[in-house]
């Protein structure tokens, strides 16, 4: 049996006469840019998650910068940011001239450890930008509490979470402000680069709009240094035909995630997902641990099954930070994990037999 970690077409195939009418309202619109397919994208979108405003724009890593920006982040202010996660979260800091800070994650949850916050706390510390990571909310009331405490901003990375919910809120409404990324692999995903921001602040979310497009809302009248970072009414228009199916596709993970966890317990030194009481997680990913990944892996793909590590190099060690000075050693946590780490196949178009196949693959593994 195949069972890849990943494969797109299914959700094109089950929703394509809603695809090929979103495409061609577009075309016969003759707008691409900032229309009303966008307009009705950002409320539906807000409507959804329980956010009063969501402002359209390129992909997630500039929605996270556009806040910063917003917020009037740069050089000389910090941020801080998980130790374990994607890079793209340290680089809209790093872009705006800002300093990001690693936090240690929660070993359980792999989301950041609010009680480690106030230790890295200085002056110069603007804002918490926690990651949403695999599909689970981090402990938004803990962090929320930690910024109340000190005056900060929090921002949401909320790229993995679509529909997640903290304490029965929704992912995207938790902090004061979102980044979120509907890159094509993510539960709500465009077919090409897409990013959104939601936010409760009305002023907020009325400068993003100039600054995703050149710092300017009257043409060549630029009242900010901005981008051009803006969600294209194409992609809008497929993100409208999805969203409807958001929840249901959610549920279909939720309930491979749980044939997992009910077949692969207590097998080796397999370490499954943890989910606290407060979370409801969308399984963007299925993230086991063992020490034994390296051959894991080989064994899975011997075997027709894919999987994937996120993530294999921890940012600090990374080469776009090289120039920093961190080193191996100083977050040992994010660095174990990463070694660590593997991503089992899971989608709303996988069947019960594959995930049966991939749980009886990783048992052959084990009983060797």
């Amino acid at each position: 049996m195949n069972v890849p970690i990943l494969d797109l077409k299914p959700a094109v195939d089950e929703l394509r006469p809603a695809l090929d009418a979103a495409y061609r309202r577009v075309m016969d619109s003759g707008r691409f840019l900032l229309g009303a397919e966008l307009e009705a994208f950002e409320a539906e979108y807000a409507l959804a998650v329980g956010a009063a405003h969501c402002v359209g724009v390129a992909n997630g890593l500039e929605a996270l910068q556009l806040v910063l920006m917003a917020l009037g982040v740069g050089p000389g202010d910090e941020v801080i940011v998980p130790a374990h996660g994607y890079i793209a979260t340290w680089l809209a800091v790093t872009h705006t001239g800002a300093r990001p800070v690693p936090c240690e994650c929660d070993e359980r949850t792999y989301n950041l450890d609010p009680e480690r916050i106030s230790a890295l706390l200085t002056p110069r510390t603007k804002v918490i930008l926690p990651i949403h990571l695999y599909g689970q909310t981090a402990d938004m009331e803990a962090i929320n509490a930690v910024a109340a405490r000190h005056g900060l901003f929090v921002l949401e990375d909320a790229a993995q979470s679509h529909g997640a919910r903290c304490h029965g809120r929704s992912s995207g409404s938790l902090g004061q402000a979102a980044g979120i990324s509907f890159y094509p692999s993510k539960n709500l995903g465009a077919l090409g680069d897409a990013g959104a921001v939601t936010t409760r602040d009305a002023a907020l979310a009325d400068k993003i709009r100039h600054l995703r497009n050149y710092g300017s809302k009257v043409r060549y009248q630029n009242e900010y240094a901005g981008l051009n970072s803006r969600l294209d009414e194409l992609q809008a228009a497929f993100l409208r035909a999805k969203l409807p199916h958001l929840v249901a596709w959610n549920t279909r993970r939720a309930r491979l995630a749980a044939r997992y966890l009910d077949q692969l317990r207590g097998i080796g030194d397999l370490v499954l997902p943890f989910v606290p009481a407060w979370a409801d997680p969308v399984w963007h990913l299925f993230v086991v641990r063992t020490h034994q990944r390296e051959a894991l892996q080989q064994h899975l793909a011997a075997h027709g099954v894919g999987s994937q590590v996120h993530y294999p190099v921890p940012p600090h060690l990374s080469g776009a930070y090289r120039a920093t000075g961190w080193k191996r050693g100083d977050f040992p946590l994010a660095e174990r994990l990463a070694t660590e780490v593997l991503s089992l196949p899971i989608g709303p178009h996988l069947s019960n037999e594959q995930i049966d196949y991939v749980c009886a693959t990783i048992r052959s593994f084990f009983a060797r």
